[in-house]
């Protein structure tokens, strides 16, 4: 059995990942790190954790984790990421990092939305973790870059319409809304359950930093270079992402024709579900799970498509997403210890 740990395993990524990995039958989880409850029992500090797993938080010294696992999930921010990557890979270990570290790959563009960075030697050999879209490259990575939640949601949504030349790429819109766990456990008066309940907002407008991230994906599946509009919203729930994206038609096509495309895309992934005809997702349908729902909706009238995903921006937008890549990059299949049934209600 393969050993996994985890640096920053108290936030609510983290959570999730041991949640996940506790259940796996492939791995082994035996680090868990964490600077604020170093000491203390993981599932002391997370109590749905109890009886699950015994691992007490450890401080962050590199020295005494790089040959305690085969590999490594960094769910620390970025900046944090690139000063802790580096090690692990020169170790000979394997990485999944849930940072937005090395999903960049011009380190100009990464400085101008976030800040200097310091392993730009990494960026050519990340690969960017969706599966869906990447699987071959992930098995063979060493480093895999995992997916911001936002860019999960948008990117599956397109990516068929892109392929296959559908849309004008340069006319795309995405509308977010998130839960407030998408902002972290991290104390923010933002986030205040009085300042986010009965209220509906939009934050981050033209400057949100999964900008960069969502366009060069984008312009990889529609063969150019391309500018969106994205606007998150901050819904008063914990859990789901649902985005609704727009794109001018290029050619005529019908409901049907377009329906077909997407299950016929994604006829053999095991995490995407396009919607039947006529329907649209939910979040409380995807709660957490590792899919990712996707409902269409062809407007003759203004010559656009509309395009709805959901997702729980915790599990296919983070955590879950990651073990999908960690069984890529080990070898095992692509979905085990993810077949987790939706909660619902």
């Amino acid at each position: 059995m393969l050993k996994v740990g985890i640096v920053g395993a108290s936030g609510y990524t983290g959570v999730e990942l041991t949640r996940l990995l506790v259940n796996h039958p492939g791995v082994e989880l035996v680090v868990a790190t964490s600077r604020q409850h170093a000491g203390r029992k993981l599932s002391d500090v997370y109590p749905n954790l109890r009886g699950l797993t015994d691992l007490v938080c450890e401080d962050v010294v590199l020295e005494q984790l790089v040959d305690r696992a085969d590999l490594f999930f960094t769910a620390v921010p970025h900046q944090t990421a690139m000063n802790i990557v580096p090690a692990f890979l020169e170790a000979g270990k394997k990485v999944v990092d849930l940072s937005a570290d090395f999903r960049i790959d011009d380190a100009s563009v990464y400085e101008a939305w976030y800040q200097t960075h310091i392993a730009q030697e990494y960026l050519a050999e990340a690969v960017y973790g969706l599966p869906e879209l990447n699987r071959v490259a992930i098995a063979k990575a060493r480093l895999v870059a995992n997916p911001g939640c936002y860019p999960t949601s948008i990117i599956l949504g397109l990516a068929p319409l892109l392929k296959h030349r559908i849309i004008d790429a340069g006319t795309i819109i995405a509308d977010c809304k998130s839960g407030t766990s998408g902002a972290g456990r991290g104390a923010k008066q933002a986030t205040l359950y009085c300042e986010v309940t009965e209220g509906f907002k939009a934050y981050s407008v033209g400057s949100h930093r999964h900008t960069p991230e969502i366009e060069q994906e984008i312009a990889k599946l529609a063969g150019n270079p391309v500018k969106m509009s994205f606007t998150p919203h901050l819904v008063p729930m914990v859990r789901g992402i649902l985005s609704t994206v727009y794109g001018t038609l290029l050619k005529d096509v019908s409901q049907q024709e377009v329906d077909e495309m997407y299950q016929d895309f994604y006829r053999d992934e095991k995490f995407v579900r396009p919607c039947s005809p006529g329907t649209f997702p939910a979040t409380q349908f995807v709660r957490g799970s590792n899919y990712c729902d996707i409902g269409l909706h062809v407007d003759t009238r203004t010559k656009r498509i509309v395009v709805v995903s959901a997702i729980d921006n915790l599990v296919k937008g983070a955590a879950g997403q990651a073990v999908q890549n960690m069984n890529l990059v080990l070898g095992f299949e692509e979905s085990m210890g993810l077949h987790v049934v939706p909660l619902f209600p």
